[in-house]
């Protein structure tokens, strides 16, 4: 079963749910929210230099909703109009604040549902994605959407040493 998201949580989006919700990692400060709605976990995605932080080449150098629709197109990822779930397309979700500044990206899942990593915090899944919504601490509001063909998964060999099956996972 997975674990708890802590209570911090539920303070910074008093809409989301203990039931449409879950953890799905421990906590991991060297990636961010960008970072996982790309699709990465080895750098923290921002748009300035640093030790431990990517930004995508060419992508702007700046916190504004194109420079990070441009990261993303790195990606592969282009610009739509909704959420809507689509087979065989992954698409993400960014948020921004009050002053326009991006706060946040969600990834949609194959289900429909959504993941999130909070800040250098916990990764989650959550049903709704308008749950994260709202003033700060929340995120702000969803103000774009992306997306991208689903990756496809790699191809396992058919066993592993002793000629089994591979194990779960």
């Amino acid at each position: 079963m997975p674990d708890e998201l802590p209570d911090r949580v539920f303070g910074w989006f008093p809409s989301l749910k203990r039931s449409d919700v879950e953890q799905t990692s421990k906590i991991d400060g060297l990636y961010n929210c960008i970072a996982h709605a790309a699709g990465e976990d080895d750098a923290w995605w921002q748009p300035t230099k640093g030790t431990g932080i990517y930004w995508p080449r060419l992508a702007p150098m700046e916190f504004t909703l194109k420079a990070y629709q441009a990261a993303f197109a790195t990606k592969g990822y282009v610009p739509c109009n909704s959420e809507a779930l689509e087979e065989g397309i992954e698409k993400i979700a960014i948020f921004i604040d009050d002053q326009g500044k991006p706060t946040h990206a969600a990834r949609q899942l194959s289900d429909g549902a959504w993941t999130s990593k909070f800040g250098p915090w916990e990764d989650a899944r959550h049903v709704e994605l308008r749950q994260l919504e709202g003033p700060d601490p929340s995120y702000g509001k969803v103000v774009a959407f992306m997306k991208r063909q689903r990756p496809s998964l790699p191809i396992a060999p058919p066993s592993v040493g002793n000629g089994g099956p591979l194990p779960p996972g």
